[in-house]
């Protein structure tokens, strides 16, 4: 096969889309052909996702991605493949007929509240960390499995099935889960990159309750007939197992040249970290909240979760609900008029994690802190980019220092990558060059991965990158660094590294 023509099934925490790519050699060329809305609903007291929803809109995608391909002379069979990515940690579970037992919960409900401290009495934190490496996050899956322990659900529950697997699951009839996903869960062993039995037992799962594990590039199986009909697909079309964890395909989607290089993968949550060939499961990496995550290829994503522009993102979809919509491109430009440092926020304090008043939160924060409420929109903008800069500074140093591999450049990706004012603050904040994009880089990981398992493209992350650095343009924003060193003392960051 000289060019693969793949779909890239790429979900987020606020949508999904379907990407149509075509990969060879010396190509690669990306379309979205399908777009659709990820939004959770309150069902009582708990927040789930409507995954039956996003079912549909794979679908959907899948079909108009068929379609583009055959009028651009595809496949007859319409894919030469298709993978599947998503947010990490939520789950459905599946009854003894393979049946899905209610809606996902979503990872920012409650439940879970009061969980983690309870699974540390019984296990010990520090013994967890240095058994999974994960950043020990109140959402995780293991704490998630925790707090539905007792309930009918969980008592009726045959399999577990991450959000991408359970998709692919109705796609093909086969259950499994990918690993750099599964890696997420804090249920992982990862020094043997096996399931633990210990820590299954512990939260209540029941033997088998955690599914054979897959690899990236592995074939997960080809379309049931249900699923060819709905799709007008070929029955013979292969699932393959890609980096189900949307920031794994991500981080293979960075045009990085060398090893000295950060990430962050930057849109609900911003990942920031290094590519690694061994985790860090140190007593100070546990203090520091990093995680360790399986990656392409065997490489392990060190990295810690912030906040991201969630926290601009309920700011603008609250001022959507309340009838008093902000045009985004001209709050940013009046953002970069306001001074600078006026206030500052914890992108990771955990008032800002649940959907709600955010615009009200922050003006909490800042009166707790002793700090001016910002008085106007592009002033709240200006101080949550700056307050984000703050903190991908923050884990980049951190990553260095904890892991012992200095880093010459910061890569942003993702959607992120297209915030001028970000991108400039994180170069001042981090004192480095950032090279933003691409914008899409999880769809072209997920595509290269494609790609490579099906014969289309060969060789080790390396050559995807430099084809992707062949097909790219990324912007380069230097550092200038003024004011930052005090701004970075207020939130008590660690000091810089250079």
């Amino acid at each position: 096969m000289t060019v693969a023509t793949v779909a890239a099934a790429d979900l987020g925490a606020a949508s999904g889309r379907v990407m149509l790519a075509r990969v060879g050699p010396d190509r690669l060329d990306l379309t979205e052909v399908h777009r659709f809305a990820n939004e959770p609903v309150q069902l009582g007291p708990t927040l789930h996702w409507d995954v039956l929803a996003l079912y549909r809109g794979v679908l959907a995608g899948l079909r108009e991605a068929g379609r583009a391909a055959r009028a651009a002379g595809g496949p007859e069979c319409g894919l030469d493949g298709i993978g599947i990515d998503s947010w990490a940690v939520d789950y459905g579970l599946l009854d003894a007929t393979g049946a899905l037992i209610g809606n996902p919960v979503c990872y920012r409900d409650r439940r879970t509240e009061g969980v983690p401290e309870r699974v540390h009495d019984q296990l010990g934190a520090e013994r967890l960390y240095e058994l999974t490496g994960v950043q020990q996050l109140p959402f995780n899956t293991i704490y998630q499995v925790a707090a539905a322990q007792g309930t009918p659900a969980a008592a009726a529950a045959h399999r577990l099935l991450l959000i991408p697997d359970l998709l692919a699951y109705w796609l093909t009839g086969q259950q499994g889960a990918e690993l750099t996903n599964a890696s997420t869960t804090g249920l992982l062993d990862a020094g043997t990159g096996t399931w633990s039995a210990e820590l299954a037992t512990a939260v209540g799962l029941a033997p088998g309750a955690l599914p054979p594990l897959w690899r990236p590039g592995d074939r997960i199986g080809t379309l049931t007939p249900d699923a060819a009909a709905r799709t007008g697909l070929d029955v013979t079309v292969p699932v393959l197992a890609v980096g189900s964890h949307d920031t794994a395909s991500a981080v293979v989607g960075v045009p990085a040249q060398g090893e000295r290089f950060a990430y962050i993968s930057c849109g609900t949550w911003s990942l920031v970290g290094l590519e690694l060939d061994a985790p860090v499961r140190t007593a100070a990496s546990h203090r520091a909240g990093f995680t360790n995550e399986a990656g392409v290829d065997g490489t392990v994503r060190y990295l810690r979760n912030v906040m991201g522009l969630w926290l601009l993102q309920e700011c603008l979809r609250g001022w959507q609900e309340q009838g008093e919509p902000a045009d985004l491109a001209e709050l940013l430009a009046a953002a970069e008029r306001e001074p600078g440092f006026v206030s500052l926020v914890d992108p990771d304090d955990a008032a800002f994690l649940p959907p709600g008043d955010m615009p009200g939160r922050i003006a909490a924060f800042c009166r707790r802190t002793g700090q001016p409420v910002p008085a106007s929109r592009p002033a709240l903008v200006r101080c949550i980019l700056e307050s984000l800069a703050l903190a991908h500074a923050r884990a980049v140093e951190q990553a260095q220092e904890l892991a012992g591999r200095p880093v010459e450049v910061v890569h942003v990706v993702g959607g992120g990558a297209r915030n001028e004012l970000l991108c400039r603050l994180t170069a001042d904040a981090c004192g480095l060059p950032v090279v933003a994009g691409p914008v899409e880089a999880t769809a072209l990981g997920n595509a290269l991965v494609q790609a490579r398992a099906l014969g289309a493209v060969h060789g080790a992350l390396t050559g995807l990158r430099a084809l992707l650095r062949a097909h790219t343009a990324p912007r380069v924003y230097l550092p200038e660094r003024s004011g930052w060193d005090a701004a970075r003392k207020r939130l008590g960051g660690v000091p810089s590294l250079r």
